[in-house]
């Protein structure tokens, strides 16, 4: 049958299972370019991991890729007249795609129709009305994601992005009051130090994506973005979860991601944000939970067809003890591990062995773990490699950059304490070989809290204490040659530099920093200290907190919990005390 005579056809190319099954390479580019007038092509039940860009299928209107593996569709667009799509069991489908790539008049642009029509916009001029239908297809066009989970992830926009696209138009209508949190004491065993008021109100039915206005610009820095995406049950009127944690996803080899994608958590909620846009591309919750910390790692898995890919695992842990394990690509968690019988405070995987997770917990100890590497049906076995003993709770902790399978050092209610890590040694359980003191006035004491810790550079911490206002740079080598060979040693810390810091008793903001660059680190107010290091410094640059109003008012007393720039420093992302996530972009 010649190409021309070929119409309205189905093109089944999956076969019986006694013949290997096609792949992408099996699409040959020169075949399918004389199928001109194809309409109908279901690839389905294949191992397609991605499209040839040049099939040449000018007249396709439906096509069905169920159960492959595809990770990119963004080759669809070469697909001018394609109306219909399905793509149901392609685990590794996370990338979002436009709906241009679909022609307007199919499912996706049906179903935006029939939302529109539903929105009662006969208080509107027919300007306004015109106004509004542009801004949410275009809305759509940007924010709605195809993956495994696109339904429910439109669900959540589409309730919560329409009312915010009206309200934009129409500024002077918000009718509801944020509830202002307050500060109180903090229980040893409760790691969430500042719980406020509850509100009156009961909660409403909100966008987790909910963005504040913001009307300030600040220098060199300007403000992105200002989330509500950490809200219990999607409330408008949550202004009390804390938000403790939040790291950038590491760059794969194969650029998957362009290394502006954050993680962030808080109450029950751990949520993937893309800096750029301000899209929550994914969120995971946990009723019973509150996330205190998030860390990346990337491993090697094997496929079902024996193949080696490079996937990038996330780990969350909080109040409960136990660390959940993340597969993103896939947007499945795949295991826990029941760590400790108390919370956990921060973790934190090694740089040299991925499978190597460290757990600091309110137990006052510190443990590390090899959670192993999942097979293609999620197999792992997590097994516990070592115990750290520490004489308070640990807070932060850090691997030595130059070595980060010898020494830890971690940061705790009781002081700074350092560890031999090294996994030849015998012992399976070990206390601390070293403490450090740093200045109280005109003495050196090692009591202080330590509540911020991280590395600079190969030598040079950064820790911060909450009382003593300031910040101190401190050598590591030439502080800790001088313990000699001793088991157990107060050791003073070689100061290098005093930051200056905020003179108050709140603990828990912490620090981190950008190396060789840019120290950045939280504050117990509205101001956000940047301080270059490349030079001594004694003063820091501050990034004003813009005037931000949610529903009409402005929220009061913010502490700002933690704050990490991406590794180019280009974002900067601000987790604050009153569920809001907060995102600058250098200018």
């Amino acid at each position: 049958m010649g190409c021309e005579k070929i119409k309205n056809t189905a093109l089944l190319v999956s076969v019986d299972g006694s013949l290997p099954t096609p792949s992408t390479d099996d699409l040959d580019p020169r075949l399918f370019s004389r199928l001109r007038h194809l309409q109908k092509l279901d690839l389905s039940d294949n191992l397609l991991d991605k499209f040839p860009n040049s099939l040449t299928l000018p007249d396709l209107r439906v096509l069905n890729c169920n159960n492959n593996k595809l990770e990119d569709v963004t080759a669809l667009k070469q697909f001018p007249l394609l109306e219909e799509l399905t793509y149901e069991n392609n685990v590794y489908l996370t990338v979002s795609y436009p709906t241009p790539y679909i022609k307007q008049r199919g499912k996706q642009t049906f179903s935006c129709a029939l939302l529109l029509n539903k929105l009662s916009l006969s208080k509107y001029t027919a300007e306004q009305v015109k106004s509004i239908k542009k801004k949410f297809l275009k809305s759509v066009q940007t924010n709605v994601v195809y993956g495994p989970s696109s339904l429910s992830e439109f669900t959540r926009w589409r309730v919560g992005h329409i009312p915010l696209t009206l309200s934009k138009t129409q500024a002077n209508t918000k009718e509801e009051a944020a509830v202002s949190p307050r500060k109180s004491s903090r229980v040893e065993d409760d790691p969430a130090p500042d719980k406020p008021r509850t509100s009156n109100q009961p909660d409403k039915e909100a966008t987790p994506e909910q963005e504040a206005e913001v009307t300030q610009n600040n220098g060199d820095a300007e403000p992105l973005h200002f989330l509500q995406c950490h809200s219990k049950g999607n409330s408008r009127e949550d202004f009390k979860t804390q938000l403790w944690s939040c790291v950038f996803e590491p760059v794969l080899d194969s650029g998957a991601r362009k290394g502006e994608t954050v993680a962030t958590c808080g109450g029950e909620s751990v949520c993937l944000i893309d800096c750029e846009t301000g899209t929550v591309l994914k969120k995971y919750k946990v009723a019973t939970e509150e996330f205190f910390s998030v860390a990346w790692t990337t491993l090697t898995m094997v496929t079902s067809d024996s193949h080696k890919k490079a996937h990038n695992i996330l780990a969350a842990a909080g109040r409960r003890g136990i660390v959940k394990l993340i597969h993103v690509a896939a947007d499945f968690c795949y295991g826990e591990i029941k760590a400790h019988k108390k919370p956990i405070a921060t973790v934190c995987f090694s740089p040299t062995r991925e499978t190597h997770l460290f757990t600091a917990s309110y137990d006052k100890r510190i443990v590390l773990w090899d959670i192993g590497i999942p097979d293609c049906d999620y197999n792992f076995k997590a097994s516990q490699l070592l115990v750290l003993e520490t004489t308070s709770i640990p807070l932060r902790i850090a691997l030595l950059p130059s070595c980060p399978e010898q020494y830890l050092l971690a940061g705790c209610e009781g002081g700074c304490f350092a560890w031999n890590i090294k996994l030849d040694k015998g012992q399976k359980s070990r206390t601390f070989e070293a403490i450090f003191q740093f200045p109280d006035g005109k003495s050196m004491t090692s009591s202080h809290t330590v509540d911020g810790l991280a590395f600079l550079n190969d030598d040079v911490v950064v820790s911060k204490c909450s009382k003593p206002g300031c910040i101190y740079l401190w050598s590591w080598s030439r502080s800790f040659d001088a313990k000699g060979k001793g088991c157990q040693q107060t050791l003073s810390a070689v100061i290098l530099a005093e930051l200056e810091w905020s003179t108050t008793d709140m603990s828990y903001l912490t620090l981190s920093t950008c190396p060789a660059k840019v120290r950045a680190s939280g504050s117990p107010g509205p101001h956000l200290p940047l301080s270059r290091a490349t030079t001594p410094l004694l003063s820091p640059q501050i990034l004003k907190w813009p005037e931000l109003r949610v529903n009409g008012e402005q929220p009061s007393e913010i502490l700002v919990n933690n704050v990490v720039a991406d590794p180019a420093f280009t974002y900067l992302v601000v987790l604050t005390s009153v569920n809001i996530t907060a995102i600058w972009k250098k200018s």
